[in-house]
């Protein structure tokens, strides 16, 4: 009787220990390939990039640095004027992750706060999610130096002004000293009033010191819009 029940023991655990052998052969699924940066240099002009597409080309060689040049990456900017372009209509739909497979946003919506409670939940760029091409931090409020403006152009929801002033330090053409300004976000959401990510103030100017001046250094969003 007692060998009787140490088989149907042995029978009743053997499937069991089997599948968890399985599952713990199974290797871990891959994170999620990254589809969102911000980038590790600028370019060094200020915020002459050559317009929209010289800053994508940046994206893009970043990127094809860091291994992920197979995707299309363009530039979270806005312009201004005759067919004036939004930031949030040159990424894609979402979701987004970042070198490291953190999700930052499930969509556009989210992204922006488009809804009350979205904007009261907020999306999850921060200091520790918002890295760069490499997986590496950007340095922020509290670091030396602060680097935390992100240039973008845009207003909150992720669309270009209309009020006529210079938001673009002419549509990312200008590099001039203490004249035009672009509308910069914090990575960190630390300082100014919103601690916004997207648009949180403007700069001084648009040569290189007056970004740095502002605690910048001229980087860029960049999302893989067809990830």
């Amino acid at each position: 009787m007692k060998y009787a029940r140490l088989v149907l023991a042995v029978l009743t655990l053997t499937p069991l220990f089997g599948s968890y052998l399985m599952s713990a052969q199974q290797p871990a699924a891959p994170p999620p390939p990254m589809s969102f940066f911000v980038t590790s240099v600028a370019k060094g002009d200020g915020a002459n990039y050559g317009g929209l597409a010289g800053a994508d080309a940046h994206c893009q060689m970043l990127a094809q640095a860091a291994g992920r040049g197979n995707l299309k990456w363009v530039a979270y900017l806005s312009t201004q004027g005759t067919g004036a372009v939004n930031a949030r209509d040159r990424i894609g739909q979402g979701p987004w992750h970042n070198a490291r497979g953190t999700m930052i946003a499930a969509n556009l919506a989210e992204l922006h706060g488009d809804t009350l409670e979205l904007a009261r939940l907020g999306n999850r760029v921060n200091k520790i999610t918002a890295r760069d091409e490499k997986g590496e931090l950007i340095k922020g409020s509290g670091d030396m130096p602060n680097q935390h403006d992100i240039l973008t152009g845009s207003q909150p929801d992720g669309r270009a002004y209309t009020d006529g002033m210079d938001h673009t330090c002419g549509n990312y053409t200008l590099n001039t000293d203490g004249r035009g300004s672009v509308s910069l976000g914090h990575h960190d959401k630390v300082g100014n009033a919103n601690g916004s990510w997207n648009s949180a103030h403007g700069s001084r100017g648009c040569s290189q010191p007056n970004l740095i001046a502002t605690g910048g250094n001229g980087y860029l969003y960049c999302f893989a819009p067809g990830n």
